[in-house]
């Protein structure tokens, strides 16, 4: 039990890392930032896709799509399942990939030298897989959007480093392109309202969708109330302690021996 309880305590301990907020000084000032290991894998892996799919044909591009591209109709009901890995990687317009490659390139980055390279791939990983599933249920479940409309590109674990850093330098001084003052929380807060007044007149409800889960995920993620690991781990701590009874003097075999 001990053993549970301890593995539960480093669980608690690595969700906290997300939300760990720096106690002092300066926040990375955005647009000066240069790129780390984990935003230039992903950064190199999007391009690879998106740029191949963007120079192709249109028969080439139907047929990336259709093996890359996640949407209501080739996730849920074609069983597609590799398509929550490939369809962040696919961005099918020049200017979002663009955008993309900025805020990797100048802004995130900060995140990854916070926490390290492997917790900022996962958090990747987890804000990613979020979108794509409820960006697609949507798609499927409101009559409106066609079945085959595709959830791609990163834009949702963008937003979700946005709201990251937000929490996690809200009071921090950062400088936007290096001439407007603000703080973290400021910053978050007009990109955001940016996203969703963009989502409203544009009617993409799949993809807002998508980026509000994205969004949550990282909310809940950077305050440290939760985190994959720590749900399993409670959920195996309760296992065991089913298991436990408790022992009485009488019941052990060699207590005639004392």
């Amino acid at each position: 039990m001990s053993l549970g309880l301890g593995a539960l305590s480093v669980a608690w301990d690595t969700g906290r890392f997300y939300s760990q907020a720096m106690a002092g000084g300066r926040g990375t000032a955005f647009g000066q930032a240069k790129i780390t290991r984990g935003c230039l894998y992903l950064l190199s892996a999007s391009v690879a896709l998106s740029a191949f799919f963007l120079i192709s044909k249109d028969e080439m591009r139907a047929e990336i799509a259709r093996f890359s591209a996640a949407s209501g109709q080739s996730l849920w009901v074609d069983l597609k399942l590799w398509q929550v890995f490939t369809s962040p990687l696919l961005q099918v317009e020049f200017v979002g990939l663009l955008f993309q490659g900025f805020m990797l390139w100048m802004f995130i980055p900060s995140l990854e030298r916070w926490w390290g390279t492997k917790r900022f791939l996962k958090f990747a990983a987890y804000t990613s897989v979020i979108a794509v599933v409820v960006g697609t249920l949507t798609v499927l479940l409101v009559p409106s959007i066609s079945r085959s409309y595709p959830i791609t590109g990163l834009d949702p674990f963008i937003y979700a480093s946005i709201v990251a850093y937000g929490t996690l330098f809200a009071n921090q001084e950062v400088q936007f392109f290096g001439v407007v003052p603000m703080t973290g929380r400021q910053l978050t807060i007009g990109i955001c309202a940016f996203m969703l007044i963009f989502v409203v007149v544009g009617q993409a409800w799949g993809k807002g969708a998508a980026n509000v889960a994205a969004m949550l995920t990282a909310w809940i993620l950077t305050n440290g109330g939760w985190t994959p690991k720590i749900w399993w781990l409670k959920r195996k701590q309760k296992r065991i302690r089913k298991k436990l009874r408790v022992v009485r003097e009488s019941d052990d075999p060699n207590s005639y021996l004392n």
